[in-house]
């Protein structure tokens, strides 16, 4: 349409051109002219069409549109003088002051969660019992454990640690909930995967409360039974099995942050004894220098000479230094006990009553 119009315009100009030109000739005067007029009268046209006429496809439209979009989204606020060359400072002290929140936080006594898993449960068959037995594990939330801390279980045992913390936690225990026992239907598949999951759920509540939780009824409804069967099988020279159920026992206390007590000590104790038997003398001088750095602190404790008496032979064995244990068995002679008369590690542990 716009060719058809330049067209017409071209011969309705020439024909006018014709028409005025002189007889005398003088044509190629008026070329320019002519030529100046068309340049300009084809400049007119095209800004009068440029309105109504479109030469590019809409894809083309948009593409122009979202660049002006695009342009617009780039476009920055203007900045104070010196405030680009600043930029590079500012990420670097956000760099030092999260470096330093990172230190902060690892350095931090915030206590990490324990988790409370049921990762298997078997169906247990005896003379005049059949019940079913849950394994648990015992993980810290954001660790890899390559030896977890596990315990297994039976209903009666749960039911007993239940009723004894009511007795004595009455108003603690009011929103905490235990499945109740059914008369049929214990055995399917249903109904011990419901009760393994409420027994993850009483137990994860359980231990978010803060008395319960370091109290001897729920402590010790994990690891006692783990001390008393490594106590019975260290007594009777079974060595390799009682290090095993010690090793538990140990792992049961540190995931439950009582390794500072009486039973963590004796725990130790069992370790070293059954390392010193298999003839593992590293690990059973390792035992006893945890022991004494925990017995550090107090002047007096039944198995603080036991420990030193263990540890200065161990070291002898071993090839390390005894001098400082020796002091302190020293010390000990000059506050009045008698070491002769101190009974070794592995009598302390067959002697200690576990109840």
């Amino acid at each position: 349409m716009a060719a058809r119009i330049l067209h017409r315009l071209r011969h309705a100009l020439a024909g006018e051109g014709g028409r005025e030109e002189p007889a005398g000739g003088g044509g190629e005067a008026e070329d320019c002219p002519e030529s100046s007029e068309l340049e300009y009268d084809t400049e007119g046209l095209s800004t009068r069409l440029s309105g109504t006429l479109s030469f590019t496809s809409h894809e083309d439209e948009e593409e122009e549109e979202e660049g002006d979009g695009a342009s617009e989204e780039l476009e920055e606020p203007p900045q104070a003088p010196g405030a680009a060359a600043g930029t590079e400072d500012g990420g670097s002290l956000l760099t030092r002051q999260l470096q330093e929140l990172w230190r902060r936080s690892r350095g931090s006594l915030a206590p990490q969660r324990l988790l409370f898993e049921v990762t298997s449960a078997s169906v247990v068959s005896e003379r005049s019992s059949k019940y079913v037995l849950y394994t648990i594990y015992l993980i810290r939330s954001g660790q890899f454990d390559k030896a977890p801390a596990t315990i297994a279980r039976r209903y009666s045992d749960f039911e007993q640690l239940n009723r004894r913390l009511r007795c004595r936690f009455s108003c603690d225990m009011a929103s905490v909930a235990f499945p109740r026992k059914r008369l049929r239907r214990n055995f399917t598949a249903e109904t011990i995967a419901k009760r393994s999951r409420a027994f993850e759920q009483f137990l994860s509540h359980l231990h978010s409360i803060d008395e319960i939780r370091r109290s001897p009824e729920f402590l010790e409804f994990f690891f006692l039974p783990d001390l008393q069967a490594a106590q019975r099988l260290t007594c009777t020279g079974m060595y390799r099995e009682a290090l095993a159920t010690w090793a538990n026992a140990y792992r049961l206390q540190d995931r439950l942050g009582v390794c500072n007590s009486g039973r963590f000590l004796l725990t130790l104790a069992g370790l070293a004894v059954c390392h010193q038997e298999l003839d593992q003398l590293s690990e059973a001088h390792g035992c006893c220098e945890q022991a004494l750095q925990l017995l550090e602190a107090q002047g007096s404790h039944p198995l603080l000479g036991p420990f030193l008496q263990a540890h200065v032979h161990l070291a002898w064995k071993v090839g390390k230094d005894k001098r400082h244990s020796e002091a302190r068995l020293q010390d000990l002679r000059e506050a009045g006990l008698p070491l002769q008369q101190q009974p070794s590690l592995k009598e302390c542990l067959i002697k200690e009553p576990l109840e």
